[in-house]
C-alpha cells in the first residue's frame, strides 16, 4: 500500500459521494422519469460505480475491480432512459462522460476476487436508508495479499460529529480513511480537502486488555455494552443479538442504520459494537459489504471477526466463504461478546 492508493480511494468516494447525493435529491423527479420507485438507488448505484472505476483506471489501471454492478441492465433500446439518467449524473463529476465511456466502466468491475492485488467497491451500501434518506455508505477497499490495506466509507448522511446521534441524517457528512497499520481518519463534509481528524475507538490496546482479562474472570465486572445493528431485520438475526445483550447485561435499544456506516458508529465510539448475525443457514457475506469497514473499524483499535471469533478472509473470492457472520466491537467488549455467542449456542454452523 501506498500513499498514492489511499488518496486516489479518498479522491474516488469523495466524488462518488457528490453524484450519490445530487441524485437523492433528485429522487422524485427521476422516479418520475422512470416510473419505479427504486430507480434513483438504481441510478445511484450504476453512476457511483462508473465514476470509481473511470477514476481508478486512469490512477490504477493495472489493478483490477470487483463491483456489485455490470451493465446489461443498462443495453438495449428499452433501456435508454435508465442509461441516459446515470450519464447525467456521472457528468456531473466527468463533463467529458459518454454513454460508452459508462458502459465500460461499469463492466470494470467484473473481477472475480482472485489474484494478489485488486480493488473491491459496494458503489451504496444501504439500498433502503438511500432511499428513506437516511444512511447510507460508498464503500471502496484495496486488497493487497488477501488482506484490506486501504479501506474508505464516504457516510454522506452520517454527522462528522460523534456527539450527533448515529441515526440522524446530517446535511455534510463524512468520510473514513484507514490504511493497514496507518490508523483511520475522519475528513469532515466528505471533503477530501479538509484537515483529517484521528478516529479511536474508546479503549487502548493496554487499557482493552486488562479490561477484557478482568471481564473474563468476573462477568460481573463487565461494562455494559451498546450495539448497533440493520434496520433491516433480513440483514441479521435481531432476536438472536437481544439474547446477546441481555446476556452481557447492555442496553437493551439498539442504534439502527443501515450500511457500513455501523463500522464508522463502532469506530468513533458511538456504540461498542455491530453484530451481523446470520438469518439463514448457508449464507455467504459479500467482501464488498465488509472489506472497507472492517479497515476503519480495526484500524481504530476495534477487533472485527466472525461470530466463531475467526478473522475475515478475503481469500475465498467474492464471498467470506470460511466465515459465518461478523462480530464488530470495541477491543475490550469483543471477548465477552464471543463467549456470550458460544454460550447461547449461537455459533454453530448453519
Amino acid at each position: 500500500m501506498s500513499t498514492a492508493d489511499r488518496d486516489l480511494a479518498i479522491r474516488c468516494v469523495a466524488d462518488a459521494c457528490r453524484v450519490a447525493r445530487a441524485v437523492q435529491r433528485d429522487l422524485a423527479s427521476v422516479q418520475e422519469v422512470l416510473k419505479d420507485d427504486r430507480s434513483p438507488v438504481t441510478v445511484a448505484d450504476y453512476a457511483v460505480q462508473a465514476i470509481v472505476a473511470l477514476a481508478l483506471a486512469e490512477g490504477d489501471s493495472e489493478t483490477p475491480m470487483v463491483g456489485e454492478e455490470d451493465a446489461d441492465g443498462l443495453r438495449g433500446p428499452d433501456r435508454r432512459p435508465l442509461l441516459e439518467q446515470v450519464l447525467a449524473a456521472v457528468q456531473r463529476v466527468r463533463p467529458d462522460a459518454t454513454a460508452e465511456m459508462v458502459l465500460a466502466a461499469i463492466d470494470r468491475g467484473d473481477h472475480d476476487a482472485t489474484g494478489e492485488r485488486f480493488w473491491t467497491l459496494d458503489p451504496v451500501d444501504g439500498t433502503k436508508g438511500f432511499l428513506r434518506n437516511q444512511q447510507y455508505a460508498i464503500a471502496l477497499a484495496l486488497i493487497d495479499g488477501g488482506r484490506p490495506t486501504v479501506g474508505v466509507l464516504g457516510c454522506p448522511n452520517l454527522s462528522a460529529s460523534p456527539d450527533d446521534p448515529a441515526d440522524e441524517v446530517s446535511g455534510t457528512g463524512s468520510l473514513f480513511a484507514a490504511t493497514l497499520g496507518g490508523g483511520t481518519w475522519l475528513f469532515p463534509g466528505a471533503d477530501p480537502d479538509a484537515d483529517p481528524q484521528p478516529v479511536h475507538a474508546s479503549a487502548g490496546p493496554a487499557e482493552a486488555d486488562a479490561t477484557a482479562a478482568t471481564a473474563a474472570s468476573d462477568p460481573a465486572a463487565r461494562p455494559p455494552i451498546r450495539i448497533c445493528e440493520s434496520v433491516e431485520k433480513a440483514h441479521s438475526n435481531q432476536s438472536d443479538a437481544a439474547r446477546i445483550v441481555a446476556e452481557l447485561g447492555g442496553d437493551p435499544t439498539p442504534v439502527r442504520l443501515d450500511s457500513q456506516c455501523k463500522y464508522a458508529v463502532v469506530a468513533r465510539g458511538q456504540a461498542d459494537a455491530y453484530l451481523r448475525l446470520p438469518t439463514r443457514p448457508g449464507y455467504v457475506e459479500r467482501i464488498w459489504d465488509h472489506a472497507a469497514g472492517m479497515l476503519v473499524a480495526s484500524e481504530a483499535g476495534a477487533r472485527v471477526t466472525d461470530v466463531t471469533g475467526r478473522p475475515l478472509e478475503f481469500t475465498h473470492g467474492r464471498g467470506l466463504e470460511a466465515n459465518r457472520g461478523v462480530v464488530c466491537a470495541r477491543a475490550d467488549v469483543h471477548p465477552g461478546i464471543i463467549t456470550a455467542i458460544e454460550r447461547l449456542g449461537l455459533a454453530a454452523s448453519g
